[in-house]
């Protein structure tokens, strides 16, 4: 049992020791190289973490967005556009009351209205006004608001995730390139020694 331990542990052994362990080998530029792994690797929880925090706020914000909405009811005063295919948009008038009780009246679009779509005059359509009675468009759905949440968190994540290693390939160009002339130098000085010994 003893053995099953040592042996899954021993990976997460081998990093540690390959990140912050001593060894008289490992040069500076290996030690720079793993502390930065580590500072990204733990940029990349917080990202995470963050984007999560992030889809959560923009959800609870469109529920509380829709909370303060009034649907009401809008009576066609003239026909609704006729849906062709061929037009995304369309508008038709129409009148309804504010929340206060005031009559309004105006343009009803095919946006804030979808139901106006080849209705006729007279006709009673869903509306959605805001506290002032200005018409809006109809709120998201809570699926939809769920869905754009996460669309909106991975989005974040998977762009952090990307920064951070175009990050780590600066990095490790700019090491290497450190590295080769490293290479070069103590070359430049052993290679004459060692092909005079031949």
């Amino acid at each position: 049992m003893s053995g099953k331990v040592d042996a899954a542990g021993r990976p997460m052994y081998r990093l540690v020791r390959l990140l912050i362990g001593r060894n008289t080998l490992r040069r500076t530029s290996d030690r720079i190289e793993s502390a930065v792994v580590v500072l990204l690797a733990a940029a990349f929880v917080a990202a995470v973490a963050g984007s999560a925090l992030l889809g959560l706020h923009i959800y609870h914000s469109d529920r509380v967005a829709a909370s303060r909405l009034d649907p009401t009811v809008a009576v066609l005063t003239q026909n609704g556009p006729y849906n062709d295919g061929l037009t995304g948009d369309g508008q038709a008038a129409a009148r309804w009351r504010a929340p206060d009780g005031q009559p309004r009246s105006g343009m009803l679009n095919t946006i804030a209205a979808p139901a106006i779509w080849g209705a006729r005059a007279g006709a009673r359509v869903p509306v959605w006004l805001n506290d002032s009675g200005k018409l809006v468009n109809p709120p998201l759905g809570k699926t939809q608001m769920l869905f754009t949440a996460i669309i909106m968190a991975v989005s974040v994540g998977c762009g952090a995730g990307i920064v951070l290693v175009l990050c780590y390939w600066l990095l490790r160009v700019l090491i290497d390139r450190r590295r080769l002339a490293g290479w070069e130098l103590a070359w430049a000085l052993t290679g004459p020694r060692w092909t005079s010994r031949r």
